[in-house]
């Protein structure tokens, strides 16, 4: 009988806490240097889809159309961190079912979750700042540094509850993208499993809060720069917006709620409902089950 080429949901439920347990036991140098590739693999496809799409953004009539393509391209950089390796905060937040299997310890989870994310970070910054001095921000007469700009404006200008809940959707799709690339056994189908998820969570405009780290640094970034400055005044982004887009912004109004509803959206609707259906010990079944075998025995 020939094998199948991927894994049920409760082996992929079995496979996460195993995953789980590896990457708690990495030691922190590698959980940063791994954590920068996936920084920087995540920066990657944030600023090639913003490439692709920032034309299109411009007309309010393809701006959806716009946002589908941003959507196509942007999958790339979590098969890069799946396929090529690297550690993601955002995945990684299914640890959680680990520490709730009891294989893992809650301290080891949230010293991957520290060490996993400032390696996102760093690799982020890296990216944008290579980005915005390699002078690609000038396409178009300069059209995708205010394109970068407004990004940046609008992400650190949302509510705490209109960034918690945009995060929390957004790492619930990641997650299963995860979850799904777990559960395939050859590379076509990882490609596959992660490429709808994350076209669903771009597309719907959802909080990643590494890909965050990049657009809104970049963002940053570029309006240090009197060039595109002065091109986003022109475009109409105002005084004050663009005086709300700092490196505390940045922390307090973004990366802090989207963190937040990122580690609920993966931690507890992925990782701890599987968790619950697929892995938690049911006594009642059991003794049930016990019966059962029992009296099988017996006939």
């Amino acid at each position: 009988m020939e094998s199948k080429n991927y894994l049920s949901p409760k082996e992929i439920a079995e496979f996460t806490v195993e995953s789980g347990i590896k990457k708690t036991l990495l030691t922190p140098l590698k959980m940063i240097i791994l954590g920068f590739l996936a920084g920087a693999f995540i920066a990657f496809a944030a600023e090639g889809s913003n490439m692709a799409a920032f034309g299109l953004w411009a007309n309010p009539s393809t701006y959806g159309l716009g946002k589908a393509l941003a959507g196509a391209i942007f999958g790339t950089g979590l098969m890069l961190v799946i396929i090529a390796g690297g550690e993601l905060f955002t995945g990684n937040t299914l640890i959680v079912m680990a520490v709730l299997q009891k294989k893992a310890k809650l301290s080891g989870m949230l010293k991957n979750w520290f060490y996993v994310y400032l390696g996102n970070f760093i690799g982020s910054i890296f990216i944008s700042y290579m980005i915005v001095n390699s002078g690609q921000l000038n396409a178009s007469h300069a059209l995708l540094a205010v394109t970068t700009i407004k990004i940046a404006s609008y992400k650190v200008s949302l509510s705490f509850s209109h960034a918690f809940f945009l995060g929390l959707m957004c790492n619930w799709l990641v997650c299963l993208a995860v979850w799904m690339a777990y559960g395939a056994k050859d590379m076509v189908g990882k490609i596959m499993a992660i490429f709808f998820p994350i076209w669903l969570f771009i597309t719907s405009g959802f909080e990643h809060s590494v890909a965050n780290m990049y657009y809104i640094s970049a963002g940053i970034l570029a309006k240090g720069n009197p060039v595109y400055l002065e091109a986003a005044k022109n475009a109409g982004v105002s005084i004050e917006k663009l005086n709300s887009l700092n490196w505390t912004t940045f922390v307090t109004k973004n990366l802090v709620p989207v963190t937040i509803g990122n580690i609920v959206g993966g931690g507890l609707l992925v990782a701890g409902v599987y968790w619950f259906v697929y892995l938690k010990k049911d006594e009642k079944n059991d003794i049930k089950s016990e019966n059962i075998s029992r009296i099988k025995k017996s006939v």
